[in-house]
């Protein structure tokens, strides 16, 4: 069994790689900080190929599928990625593009790849770390939400073709509300509510995977945050998200 992981060196990606190797899973960890993916193979008791790119590069993300394409991996999860707080009129256009090629172009490429690869072989899973952000607009985090918006509904529509067209080859969207993780250093900003455990997530994530859910959401509050908001006028959710926005800015 075999997992390819990008955005391992920390956070979400770190703990799937953990649970996944505590399932004896070989992996393919893949980030920018190939120091960081080297302590995590020192620490793990399983096979582990290093890829240390930056995949805000377009040219870099053909570059790691054509390093593994001829490798048989079962599984995929797409996690790379970051935010940025601010308002949309002050944030840095740079950064904003960098989050696009990272947070949907990416993702975008190698899901397609890979699906490719296993609609093939007629199995395997693709695990596209979206968010809760997936199913709402967030004024002060407007780029964020909107990848994260594009990478969700991509991943529904790909589910529901796999599920009409009856192939054994299954992808899911994680998306949970805020994670104990580097988001906020890298983002600028803080939570308000406290983040869930990245380990517990890791392993409740992989678990739903592996049962072929579509939209993982892994605790009750945020389940009950994202049917509420089915209800509310867009005018009312937009102000709730720009004040809590608000809040997290620093």
């Amino acid at each position: 069994m075999l997992a390819l992981i990008t955005g391992a060196s920390s956070g979400i990606g770190r703990d799937m790689a953990r649970e996944l190797a505590s399932r004896g899973y070989s992996l393919i960890v893949v980030a920018r900080r190939k120091e960081r993916l080297t302590e995590l193979k020192k620490e793990l008791n399983v096979d582990v190929k290093i890829i240390d790119l930056d995949l805000t590069i377009k040219d870099n993300v053909f570059k790691l599928y054509d390093k593994v394409k001829d490798l048989d991996i079962d599984l995929v999860i797409n996690n790379a990625g970051f935010g940025l707080f601010g308002e949309f009129f002050e944030t840095d256009l740079d950064r904003e593009l960098e989050m696009i090629n990272l947070n949907v172009i990416s993702y975008h490429i190698l899901t397609k790849l890979f699906l490719k690869d296993m609609m093939k072989k007629n199995r395997g899973y693709i695990l596209n770390a979206c968010s809760s952000a997936g199913f709402m607009a967030g004024p002060r985090l407007s780029t964020y939400y909107a990848t994260k918006n594009y990478v969700t509904k991509l991943t529904m529509a790909i589910n529901e073709e796999l599920r009409c067209a009856k192939s054994n080859v299954h992808i899911s969207a994680l998306c949970p509300g805020p994670v104990d993780t580097e988001f906020n250093k890298v983002a600028k900003g803080t939570f308000s509510v406290k983040g869930i455990n990245s380990r517990k997530l890791a392993k409740y994530a992989i678990n739903k995977t592996f049962k072929n859910k579509m939209i993982i959401v892994p605790t009750l509050f945020m389940k009950l945050t994202l049917f509420l908001n089915r209800f509310a006028p867009y005018r009312l959710s937009l102000f709730v998200a720009y004040h809590i926005q608000k809040r997290k800015t620093r």
